[in-house]
């Protein structure tokens, strides 16, 4: 485990400064689910079904937006969209409390495609201003900030609620922050292109090198990816449903909090660990790994347990993560890269739709031990599906075809070559100058007429 790779990533100009730029700026955003749920059960009196459907509206306007907002990104640059959406989350989150319920999920939906993209943005930023060869320490870096603030806005949102006595006050607070957060990003202006591209782009606006289309980026490769991080966040999020339904049938919820921060604990330590390992595995590797040690995690049967049996599972889930975007940088053009990044967290956001819905009918027909199983399956099944399918691509490639030898030309010969017919003349000489035989000449019996294979063997 080397740290190295760490120190010179933060050594880059202005990025201690972007990190902690980026970390208070998710806060806001990661406290809007548990915000938007509160309000609907505590405020309005209404059951977790009805939570549920207005949150599952908010995720279907998330899944629609990030790819429409980093296309945007990459044609107008961050600041009119953080603007936009600035205003956007501003105006929803004051007035959600307002509305009728009937009202309240096109709402959602809108508010959901103009959520200030503060990930999708970080993320494409990070790119832009690392290396390649160093994106990896940058993302794994990116990925324990993302589990500090799940770990603080969830618990914030909470909090306020619990001591104001209403969810109202805590909606507007999450519009105001993220209103803060988004003008906080203006001013920053994250770079999106590498430095001594963007007076290029800037200059050749329009231009079709600028604005590359989809078919030569959205390719199986790519598809690949976002299937990965659809399966990630699927484990993660029937993980979070199956710890609150086991420690519910133990009687034991309170400690459902404990229980978390310490599987996000473990992300954070595995995340360290996957950018400072100098060979890490790949992310079929991983992700196949999250979801076989998701499985036996509801043999647990009380808190403690159960959070010693989700710390080797808990390894992988920032790691995963932060392969997965490693793989979209590498995958798609610096100037389709927004677009590509938006389409990343769509796949996360649709992971996280399907993984609590999935969990949930498990526990409900079964045990809450189910849960864990049904998830973590999907995941394991899910990749090794996925190597079966690429070894066996690579198995029926044809192998590239050896062209067959070329026969000799036939050799003129001089009065001075004909002399010596174990030496063929190069070239032909006139008459009166005599052709010189070199010292490292080669007899032609010897000399081979085969092609090398230098280069000939595909990947």
């Amino acid at each position: 485990m080397q740290l190295a790779p760490y120190r010179s990533v933060l050594r880059i100009p202005g990025m201690r400064l972007f990190m902690l730029v980026a970390l208070v700026a998710r806060i806001p955003t990661t406290a809007t689910s548990t915000a938007l749920t509160l309000s609907i059960v505590l405020d309005r009196h209404l059951g977790y079904g009805a939570a549920g459907g207005v949150s599952a509206a908010f995720t279907v306007g998330l899944a629609v937006g990030s790819p429409l907002l980093g296309r945007a990104v990459d044609r107008r640059g961050p600041r009119p969209v953080l603007c936009l959406t600035g205003l956007a989350a501003l105006a929803f989150w004051s007035t959600a409390s307002l509305l009728p319920f009937d009202a309240l999920i096109p709402a959602a939906v809108i508010g959901g495609v103009l959520q200030v993209p503060t990930f999708g943005l970080v993320r494409q930023s990070l790119a832009a201003r690392v290396p390649e060869e160093q994106r990896r320490q940058a993302f794994s870096l990116d990925s324990m900030a993302v589990e500090v603030s799940f770990m603080v806005g969830p618990a914030l949102a909470v909090l306020m609620i619990t001591q104001l006595g209403d969810a109202v006050s805590t909606m507007r607070a999450v519009g105001v922050t993220t209103a803060l957060a988004a003008a906080v990003m203006w001013v920053y202006n994250p770079r999106v292109t590498a430095e001594g591209q963007t007076a290029a782009g800037a200059g050749a606006a329009g231009a079709a090198l600028a604005h590359p289309a989809r078919r030569g980026w959205l390719r199986s490769h790519f598809l690949l990816v976002l299937g990965v991080a659809t399966a990630a966040t699927t484990v993660l999020a029937g993980t979070e449903v199956s710890i609150v339904a086991t420690l519910r049938e133990h009687n034991q919820v309170s400690w459902a909090g404990v229980t978390i921060i310490v599987w996000c604990a473990a992300s954070l330590v595995g995340g360290f660990v996957h950018g400072a390992m100098p060979r890490p595995l790949g992310m079929l590797t991983l992700m196949a790994l999250l979801g076989a040690l998701t499985i036996p995690v509801g043999l647990a049967h009380d808190w403690p347990l159960l959070a010693l049996a989700l710390v080797p599972a808990g390894l992988l889930c920032a790691p995963t993560i932060a392969q997965t975007i490693v793989a979209v940088s590498r995958a798609v053009p610096e100037s389709a890269r927004g677009e590509a990044i938006g389409l990343h967290s769509a796949a996360l956001t649709l992971g996280n739709a399907l993984g609590a819905p999935l969990a949930g009918a498990a526990i409900d027909h079964s045990s809450p031990a189910f849960g864990f199983a049904s998830v973590g399956l999907v995941g394991t099944v899910g990749m090794l599906a996925a190597m079966a399918a690429i070894t066996l691509r690579h198995v029926r490639r044809p192998s590239p075809a050896t062209p067959p030898p070329s026969p000799p030309l036939p050799t003129p010969l001089t009065r001075t070559a004909s002399r010596s017919p174990s030496i063929p003349a190069a070239r032909s000489a006139p008459d009166s100058a005599p052709l010189e035989t070199p010292a490292a000449a080669v007899p032609a019996p010897l000399r081979s007429t085969e092609p090398t294979a230098n280069g000939a063997s595909g990947e």
